[in-house]
């Protein structure tokens, strides 16, 4: 499984990417990626995520993952975020801020 988590937009503008692999995880960690994965519904989510009021300065962002089965690409906006996707969400941003 490959997973790509990108963050842009805030007050300065400033666009981070973080990669993952499950090749470099260890199974408990694969195993909790594919429970966040199934229980945020992510491959039934629709593509674009946005929110509908004003917002300046939100974040934005991208999750793609791609394994056996197939992609699947969300774009959310901070404040638009399904709660079904936020244990996700959170996991995948402290990973990043780990690495």
């Amino acid at each position: 499984m490959q997973i790509q988590f990108d963050r842009t937009g805030g007050f300065a503008g400033i666009r981070q990417h973080h990669g993952f692999s499950s090749d470099s995880m260890s199974a408990e960690e694969q195993q909790k990626l594919t429970a966040l994965l199934n229980s945020a519904r992510f491959f039934e989510l629709p593509a674009v995520i946005r929110d509908q009021g004003p917002g300046a300065d939100q974040f934005q962002y991208k999750i793609s993952v791609q394994t056996e089965q197939g992609s699947h690409t969300v774009q959310v906006d901070e404040a638009a975020m399904p709660s079904q996707l936020v244990p996700l969400f959170e996991w995948l941003k402290s990973a990043a801020s780990n690495r």
